[in-house]
């Protein structure tokens, strides 16, 4: 993989040119010239999607956190934990990845992601600090160092960003563009939807909100990466090994089954060690589905947790307009509360 330069003086950015990776551009961001169209829409979807984590109110959520039984203050901490490394890493990795990438009208957006989970670390901290006893608050962000299941989840993703840091390799590249998507569209979502459970028995109200703009930021992170991967395989035939691919994706299933099954399955009422499979499985397959590969998991078409929908719908009416569980992408506008939805 060749990084491109800062400021090309030799480079060519007429359309027919463009090229997502590998291109010969001057660098320069001239959004009336785009090729990638999906990209204009995508950026201006994500500048509507500003937020502020503090106007979400917690203040009920540490009453309601004492109330808890230790399974669930158990699996609210570990998920806590998980989700910190989950948006440190890409917040730390994502400028690795658009050093490569040759279409600053992705370019773009990749900074307005970078920015969006520098937020969410944010809204982490805002949680543990608002609701989990101080004594306690230390062991969220050092989780890792004494869970075995969580340590390997996060060594494998980290390896993976990190070995392509070490060799930039077009195989290495490769592997950290689907890792990113497997990431953002497989890694978070059975977390979500304990906080989606708590809220449908009318516990964590609060944290089940900060989530909501969390998720939907996620979402459209998993649109962009998608729309990556689709373009990349378009044109340069032969960058992606579709074997490679699969056997992340079983990896990635794996570990999101064994980790939610040791933090949630069996002890949390709603979620069950079959429900979380049939999730994880669920979920993969639709992120297949998106960049164009068939599905892995025959018979797991079916969304387990359809009732939470109504939870997770932003605007209180039962009327979703922002599938979570489909990964429609909506914009959304933050006043006081969590409302204003309109899908593009």
């Amino acid at each position: 993989m060749q990084r491109k330069k800062l400021f090309n003086i030799e480079g060519n950015d007429e359309i027919i040119n463009r090229r997502m990776i590998g291109g010969n551009v001057t660098n320069l961001f001239n959004l009336n010239n785009v090729k990638y169209q999906w990209a204009n829409k995508v950026y201006r979807l994500m500048m509507e999607n500003f937020w502020i984590p503090e106007k979400v109110s917690l203040f009920d959520d540490k009453r309601a956190y004492e109330e808890l039984t230790a399974s669930e203050k158990r699996a609210y901490d570990g998920i806590l934990s998980f989700l910190v490394f989950l948006d440190s890493i890409q917040t730390n990795n994502l400028p690795n990845i658009s050093e490569y990438i040759t279409a600053p009208e992705v370019n773009l957006i990749l900074a307005i992601q970078t920015y969006q989970e520098a937020v969410h670390s944010q809204s982490y901290a805002y949680i543990i600090e608002s609701i989990i006893p101080a004594a306690k608050r230390a062991e969220i962000y050092d989780k890792w160092r004494e869970d075995k299941i969580l340590l390997e989840r996060n060594k494998y993703i980290a390896e993976i960003y990190q070995n392509f840091i070490d060799n930039k390799s077009d195989i290495n590249f490769a592997r950290v563009l689907i890792a990113n998507y497997l990431l953002e569209g497989v890694y978070f979502y059975n977390g979500f939807n304990f906080f989606y459970n708590l809220a449908a028995r009318s516990l964590m109200i609060g944290t089940a909100d900060e989530i909501k703009y969390i998720n939907r930021d996620e979402l459209t992170h998993c649109v962009i990466f998608a729309n990556m991967i689709r373009e990349i395989m378009k044109e340069n035939s032969g960058f992606f090994n579709q074997d490679e691919i699969y056997t992340m994706f079983d990896k990635a299933v794996e570990q999101e089954i064994a980790w939610s099954n040791h933090i949630i399955g069996g002890n949390i009422i709603g979620i069950t060690e079959k429900t979380i499979e049939e999730y994880t499985k669920f979920i993969a397959n639709k992120r297949l589905k998106d960049i164009g590969l068939q599905p892995r998991y025959e018979g797991y078409d079916t969304n387990p947790y359809k009732q939470l929908e109504k939870v997770a719908d932003t605007n209180g009416e039962g009327n979703v307009k922002g599938n979570f569980f489909e990964a429609n992408v909506s914009s959304y506008n933050q006043s006081t509360a969590v409302e204003g939805w309109d899908e593009i």
